[in-house]
């Protein structure tokens, strides 16, 4: 509310055409959105494996009240969690609006997107979460190669529909052996 609906800009070099690449354009800052994808897809996908507080993000994830019974403070990892959830969402959005300039609702479809990914992907993979976002973007970019861009959201959703229907545990999930209340 404080500085309007309208579209800002963050951006202060000019507008550049891009490289060619595969008969496509892609600029500098995509370039630079896609190597950090990568470099933080693997650290997180690291810091979750490796250090002491990402393998107890893991244990309150899987099994809260068995973490607390493990003497595992649930509280503070879960903000810890929160602030690190919070720190990547920051990044992204900076890199986006890098890209495409800021709306107030520049992120909708990206979280929507994501949920279909982590979805497609797998819940509690990180690769699997990775791959899913690569299919979802790779089916999205080509259906508006040959089909019109109205469809783009479609095509996701149509993605996601086979998935629940045929895998629901997605790429690499775990199915789920019973259910607790």
């Amino acid at each position: 509310m404080l500085f309007g609906d309208d579209t800002k800009s963050i951006r202060t070099w000019p507008v550049v055409e891009g490289h060619e690449v595969l008969g496509a354009r892609i600029t500098d800052v995509q370039i630079i959105i896609i190597v950090a994808s990568i470099v933080f897809v693997a650290l997180v996908a690291g810091f979750l494996g490796l250090a002491k507080t990402g393998k107890a993000m893991r244990a309150v994830a899987n099994n809260k009240e068995l973490a607390d019974i493990s003497g595992i403070n649930s509280d503070k990892i879960i903000l810890i969690s929160f602030a690190l959830g919070s720190a990547l969402a920051g990044v992204a959005g900076i890199l986006v609006a890098l890209d495409v300039d800021m709306t107030p609702t520049m992120g909708m479809n990206a979280l929507m997107m994501g949920v279909v990914a982590m979805i497609v992907g797998g819940v509690g993979s990180i690769w699997g979460i990775a791959l899913g976002a690569l299919l979802l973007a790779l089916a999205q970019n080509l259906g508006v190669w040959y089909i019109s861009s109205q469809w783009q959201d479609a095509i996701a959703f149509a993605i996601l529909l086979i998935f629940l229907l045929f895998k629901p545990e997605g790429f690499w999930g775990k199915k789920v052996k019973k259910a607790e209340i």
